[in-house]
């Protein structure tokens, strides 16, 4: 019995040994999501662009979606022409992101309840959606946060939750989270926190240079 219970020890232990090398071993340091191939993010003028490549999500055929409550925001879904997977990019507008009506939206936790990570409330000014192929994706926004919230279904693991700095080259912009399934075998995915007070101050001065 006791051998039985070294052997099941050795495997759990094996298994969080084998995924928190697979997670810590992106490009600039930043975590290696199981499944997805970023998330990179730019700073495009006054746009905040979000993309990734979703390998277990295949579609036929691409669309645009608009973001509920986000005036000037959209999501695109895409088959990737370079390999597996889809495409998925969020252009998410300044305006949006600093606009008042955003940020009086019901505040919200990750879904199935979860904390959101570094924010003290655990919860943030939220909306959800959904496309075909993708459930339950989240916009979060705060005074100096933006976050965003990407459903992995198939990611198995229960009961795992692991946060990591994310940085853009060698700066650090916020942080990841990727968690596991819940009690009810749901909600897997990964969020996205990310810094908007830079882009918050640039929004500025690009303002006061127009009047």
């Amino acid at each position: 019995m006791v051998n039985v219970l070294k052997k099941k020890s050795l495997g759990v232990l094996t298994l969080l040994s084998l995924l928190f090398v697979s997670v810590s071993c992106g490009d600039s340091g930043n975590v290696s999501i199981p499944g997805v191939q970023g998330p990179n993010v730019n700073l495009l003028e006054d746009n905040l662009i979000v993309s990734m490549v979703l390998e277990d999500v295949e579609i036929m055929a691409g669309a645009t979606y608009k973001v509920p409550k986000y005036k000037k925001s959209f999501l695109g879904l895409n088959p990737n022409l370079e390999g597996v997977g889809s495409v998925l990019t969020f252009t998410v507008s300044l305006d949006d992101i600093f606009s008042a009506d955003v940020k009086e939206l019901d505040p919200k936790t990750l879904p199935g309840g979860r904390m959101i990570p570094g924010v003290a409330s655990g919860a943030l000014p939220a909306v959800a959606f959904s496309v075909d192929s993708l459930k339950n994706m989240a916009f979060y926004v705060g005074p100096s946060i933006f976050g965003i919230w990407v459903p992995l279904p198939k990611f198995e693991l229960y009961g795992f939750a692991w946060t990591k700095a994310f940085n853009v080259g060698e700066k650090r912009v916020g942080n990841v989270t990727l968690f596991g399934k819940d009690e009810e075998g749901n909600n897997s995915g990964f969020f996205l926190g990310l810094s908007v007070k830079s882009a918050y101050e640039k929004r500025l001065k690009s303002l006061s240079k127009k009047y």
